[in-house]
């Protein structure tokens, strides 16, 4: 949206309470959550966590109360969402309160197909689905699931939840060179990259001698999993922690040295790494919850697709699979750096964005 004609507020719903350099173009919000920043906060947050929340409950000011006061100051032409749990429902009463003003929500991840256990009530979730005037989700599959579940008014689309990426041809090894298999470690009650760390038996770290394994976004139960387990003492496995951050750039130059992608979670959309991995040509082995990611990949075609998150087995022998058909995964390489580069290409998609934001504003 930068030099695009827009005057673009954005209201840190979770009150980060710094400015973001990158989008400095941007009338940022921030600051606002706190009455009194008092010293020894982090001290008392760490040490004595319900006296903490005990003092934040009178500390803290109210998001809707904001949010209205910021609403009637800027007068906008839409509001825009991102996320229901955190930017739907605080906000919800609100924007009920002032119907004209137009609320568009993106849509990512697992706003509609995790909500119980995201603890979004149906009630709430139908509720802002029926305030809601425009849907951008980043699968089809969450789009069905709205429309089940009460929502009536215009669908914008399917778009990647980062809007699109950059693609760098120039950092993209050929099939024959890479010597990496990435593994995504985000471990929690969605994300269960241990159970790709579990699937990698002696067998497999044998028939992968020749490559380095990359864990990134580890927490530390796959850390102490992977330093406990007798059979990773001689393989080639570095473990980047969530806590150590990765540039994007750093990932998608790792991506494009990569031989095979490994994401598993209980819940998703379409995420964006598996995109990211795709388009820079690994093979992409990932989790289909909701047959989300059949939306992109045709199992045993461009991918594999990991049916059961909690069975390491079936991921071993996928991994297996992969491994033994260099065949299937140079044909990958060349339907996936293609196709999804035409549907993902950040350029291409903020041309399609900028239209769909003056639509709106016109109506």
């Amino acid at each position: 949206m930068e030099n695009a004609g827009h005057e673009v507020y954005w209201f840190d719903v979770i009150d980060s309470k710094q400015k973001v350099s990158k989008i400095s173009w941007i009338n940022q919000i921030v600051d606002w959550r706190l009455r009194w920043n008092y010293p020894g906060r982090y001290f008392m947050k760490n040490k004595f966590p319900r006296l903490y929340d005990f003092v934040q409950k009178f500390n803290e000011r109210n998001t809707a109360i904001i949010f209205e006061h910021k609403l009637l100051e800027i007068e906008p032409d839409v509001v825009h969402s991102f996320e229901m749990q955190i930017s739907c429902l605080p906000i919800l009463s609100v924007m009920e309160k002032y119907n004209s003003v137009n609320w568009v929500f993106s849509s990512w991840g697992s706003d509609m197909f995790f909500t119980q256990q995201l603890q979004i009530s149906d009630f709430l979730r139908n509720r802002t689905l029926k305030r809601i005037n425009y849907l951008i989700t980043d699968c089809f599959r969450d789009f069905e699931i709205a429309k089940k579940n009460g929502f009536t008014n215009q669908f914008l689309g399917v778009f990647p939840g980062n809007g699109g990426i950059y693609f760098e041809d120039r950092i993209m090894l050929p099939v024959s060179l890479r010597k990496i298999i990435l593994i995504k470690g985000y471990n929690n009650c969605i994300g269960k990259g241990i159970n790709i760390i579990k699937a990698l038996t002696k067998e497999l770290l044998v028939l992968m001698k020749n490559h380095e394994i990359i864990v990134f976004g580890a927490d530390h139960e796959i850390q102490d999993y992977i330093n406990n387990q007798d059979r990773f003492k001689e393989a080639n496995i570095r473990i980047n922690l969530r806590s150590d951050f990765i540039e994007n750039n750093a990932l998608l130059k790792m991506m494009g040295e990569s031989y095979i992608y490994i994401g598993n979670s209980m819940s998703d959309g379409l995420p964006n790494s598996m995109i990211e991995a795709m388009g820079m040509g690994a093979f992409p082995i990932q989790s289909n919850p909701g047959n989300v990611t059949e939306e992109l990949i045709i199992d045993g075609y461009n991918g594999l697709l990991i049916q059961d998150a909690l069975n390491y087995k079936d991921i071993e022998r996928l991994i297996k699979k992969a491994l033994l058909d260099p065949a299937m995964i140079e044909k990958a390489f060349e339907h996936n750096t293609k196709v999804i580069k035409e549907r993902y290409d950040r350029d291409k998609n903020k041309i399609e964005i900028i239209k769909l934001y003056e639509s709106i504003s016109k109506i």
